[in-house]
């Protein structure tokens, strides 16, 4: 199977150790950007409805704004209770000024 990636936004639009809620193709995605990286997960949160990029982030773990879970943004696991499911991560590529996610 070939990864197929999409535009997703600008490098320039992701700032250190911040994250930033992005809509493309019927997906609400939250980008982080940690030390020099590219991440990106779904951004609701499986335990609770509410938005990761509203979240705090701290290293590698986007903590939940309402129930304090926590998910690691490189690959989804949950490293905090309540929440048990993982978050879905996608592969980036960072090319040329632009970041690109795979959504399939």
């Amino acid at each position: 199977m070939s990864e197929q990636f999409t535009d997703l936004m600008s490098l320039d639009d992701t700032f250190e150790s911040e994250v930033v809620r992005v809509e493309i193709a019927d997906k609400n995605l939250a980008v982080y950007s940690v030390n020099g990286e590219i991440y990106c997960t779904d951004n609701l949160c499986t335990h609770g409805n509410a938005l990761l990029s509203d979240g705090f982030l701290e290293g590698f773990d986007i903590e939940c704004p309402f129930h304090q879970g926590r998910f690691d943004i490189r690959d989804g696991r949950v490293t905090c209770e309540p929440a048990s499911k993982p978050v879905k991560s996608y592969p980036i590529q960072v090319k040329e000024g632009r970041v690109f996610v795979d959504l399939s």
